[in-house]
């Protein structure tokens, strides 16, 4: 069994595995040329995130997908360049709207230089993704657009809040879907498009995409209470420490308190406090790490997951379709 790209994804076919992994270093090499530009600065801003590494999930997926038309079409390439320079244009201007210190285990770009540095370099990535993108067609064009018009409803959603009657639990999702699901979507999407593939499997490619895309970003939320930091690559409990809303702490939300629980009492406190101090944060993830809605969080991970693995049922058997299918189990390794 050979294991390419993130997340431990297996594929078990060797062609599949060279194909894919040919496919890979070339959207490695076109990146590399995408961030050049004639003014000097611009290609060492440009290249700053691209050179601190990165998953290229959606480069990956975008390959996999081409595999159910031609893999080999001349935009196939092309194609995984233009969502992961729209990726990273994305994190750009994500560092600068949180004050991220930190991208990739490497001094931001707003840190580096400054905010407008950031979110110019940030527009310069989106130019670049929309050159590229001209000559996959109108239909990849409106494909990529209509993405990108979710992906930015997402974030807008996200700054703006539930609001006082909104339901917090499905505000969140509904973010998700915008700022995470949208773009992975559109990887499937246009991978199966710019193949050739039919119709009908380019659309259920793009929901499969959607749904795995969500799930992952789930199990992120399990896995940043739940792990000891070695799988999720970061510090357990920052987003706890933050105080951003995650799965876990916003299904605890809606459970009802159990005033016999003196955990769960202590826990809903705490969860209302400043939790940059180091004791309180500690106390905090020990118990939302025994408290039922972490299990809670998990279930419904997984019933994500199982929703992607469902939309794959119609699709022809292949070495691609078994490769996706492995990205549902997966989910479920990351959750345990």
């Amino acid at each position: 069994m050979t294991v390419v790209g993130p997340f431990g994804l297996s594929v078990q076919d060797r062609d599949l595995t060279r194909d894919v992994q040919i496919g890979l270093d070339a959207v490695e090499a076109a990146l590399a040329e995408a961030v050049k530009c004639d003014v000097p600065f611009i290609t060492v801003t440009a290249s700053h995130l691209l050179e601190a590494g990165g998953k290229r999930f959606r480069p990956l997926l975008l390959l996999l997908a081409a595999q159910f038309g031609d893999p080999g079409a001349p935009g196939v390439v092309p194609a995984a360049v233009v969502v992961e320079l729209t990726h990273l244009a994305t994190l750009y201007h994500d560092d600068v709207m949180d004050e991220a210190p930190v991208r990739r285990g490497t001094e931001s770009a707003n840190s580096r230089w400054d905010n407008s540095v950031a979110i110019l370099t940030g527009d310069f990535l989106f130019s670049r993704a929309s050159q590229v993108l001209a000559d996959l067609g109108p239909a990849a064009v409106r494909m990529q657009a209509e993405a990108f018009e979710r992906l930015v409803t997402g974030q807008i959603l996200e700054t703006r809040g539930p609001g006082p009657d909104g339901d917090p639990l499905l505000h969140y999702l509904d973010v998700l879907e915008g700022k995470t699901g949208s773009l992975i979507a559109v990887s499937c999407r246009i991978g199966a498009l710019v193949a050739g593939a039919e119709p009908w499997l380019v659309e259920t490619l793009g929901e499969f995409g959607e749904r795995i895309g969500i799930a992952f970003q789930l199990a992120d939320d399990v896995l940043d209470i739940a792990s000891d930091g070695h799988e999720s690559g970061k510090t357990p409990g920052t987003d706890l420490r933050e105080g951003v809303p995650t799965l876990p702490t916003l299904l605890l939300q809606q459970m009802p308190a159990d005033p016999s629980d003196p955990d769960d009492t202590r826990l809903r406190e705490l969860l209302t406090q400043d939790l940059s101090d180091d004791d309180l944060h500690a106390e905090a993830l020990r118990l939302l790490r025994a408290h039922p809605a972490l299990e809670r969080a998990r279930r419904e991970t997984l019933r994500h997951a199982e929703e992607a693995r469902a939309l794959l049922a119609p699709l022809p058997d292949c070495a691609a379709k078994a490769a996706l299918d492995g990205l549902c189990d997966a989910v479920a390794i990351r959750t345990m």
